[in-house]
This record gives structure tokens, C-alpha cells and sequence, in this order.
């Protein structure tokens, strides 16, 4: 689905057209699952987070700002269900096994867990680096690392129907885009 097919289905469901809505879900749901998929979600988990985007883009229909971007919306509601989901789990962990709560501390030396969290804290600051960098990108290359990342990678018929790339073009557009990444990454001592 190219933007202007999302952009007039997308004026006209939010104008009440079924049809268009039911096209909208039909077009645009194999790139919400694979941004879904690319969370390792459970099933369930992942069936409310699809729901949940769709959900969102339901209420929101009338008031998106750019109709032709609606599969950018939907990735990037979708992710960010994705993590919500994800937060809430690593918070909360349930067990009914009685001997996990008497077990004894795990953890190592005071030595190692300082190296560790030495380690975690270097790992940290060059993922923020790396996103940094990455939101300094064009939208354009945003939306399309954000939907190759995907696992498994949407096809490219799909990824040029969700954000209107020539399939074609998708493969140089993406090593282009690599590449002012890495370029920036080097340029600030990131790599």
C-alpha cells in the first residue's frame, strides 16, 4: 500500500467508509505483526499489542496529521505497546514454585559485580549513542531501519506497500542510510 492509497483510505474511514477501514487492516497488518514479532512477545501478548495499535489508530483516525504515514503510525504505536508490554513483565515475575523464594543470593563477588556493572554501563552509553545518532537521521531512513529490523524482515513487497519505497529502491536506500549511520557513529568516536 503507497502512502496516497493510505492517505485517502485513511480520510475516508476516518469519514466512516468501512470499506476503507477494512482495506487499512487488510494493507497495513502484515507490517504491524512484524513489528509485533520483532518483540518476541508471547502469543497472547502479542495478539493485545496488535489489537492495541489498531485500537489506538482507531481513535486517533480523524486526527493524524499526515494520512499517508499510516503505516509509520502504526509501527511506532505498535512498538511502543511492545514496550510497555515488555516493562510490565521484567517488573513481575510469577512463580508458584516455593523454592525459588528460599533460594540463597546468586549474585558473585563484589568484584565481579562491579566489573559487570561496569561493563552494562559502557554497553549502555554506546546503545544511547547509537539511537542518538539514529533519531538524528532522516525520517525517511528511521521508518525504514525501524521496519527491516523486524524479525523475521518483512518482505520488500511489504515494506514498499507500508512506506510507498519502490522495492527496488529499498535495498540501496537502506545501505545509505547504514552508511550516514556509521558515518555518524565515527564522526563522534561511537565505533
Amino acid at each position: 500500500m503507497d502512502r496516497t492509497d493510505a492517505g485517502a483510505l485513511v480520510q475516508a474511514a476516518a469519514g466512516g467508509d468501512a470499506a476503507a477501514w477494512k482495506a487499512l487492516v487488510e494493507g497495513l497488518s502484515p507490517l504491524v505483526w512484524s513489528v509485533v514479532r520483532a518483540h518476541r512477545l508471547s502469543e497472547a501478548d502479542a495478539h493485545e499489542v496488535y489489537q492495541t495499535a489498531w485500537f489506538r489508530f482507531a481513535q486517533h483516525l480523524g486526527r493524524i496529521r499526515e494520512p499517508g504515514k499510516a503505516g509509520a503510525w502504526l509501527a511506532s504505536t505498535a512498538r511502543h505497546e511492545c514496550l510497555k508490554v515488555i516493562r510490565s513483565a521484567q517488573r513481575l515475575t510469577l512463580t508458584d514454585d516455593p523454592r525459588l523464594l528460599d533460594r540463597a543470593s546468586e549474585d558473585g563477588t563484589p568484584e565481579q559485580s562491579l566489573l559487570d556493572s561496569e561493563e552494562a554501563a559502557a554497553q549502555s552509553e554506546r546503545v544511547r549513542r547509537l539511537w542518538q545518532e539514529f533519531e538524528e537521521l532522516g525520517e525517511r531512513c528511521r521508518q525504514l531501519l525501524r521496519v527491516l529490523m523486524a524479525t523475521p524482515p518483512p518482505s520488500y513487497h511489504d515494506v514498499s506497500a507500508a512506506l510507498g519505497i519502490a522495492v527496488g529502491s529499498i535495498g540501496p536506500l537502506r545501505q545509505r542510510c547504514l552508511r550516514r549511520l556509521r558515518a555518524r557513529l565515527e564522526a563522534r568516536g561511537a565505533m
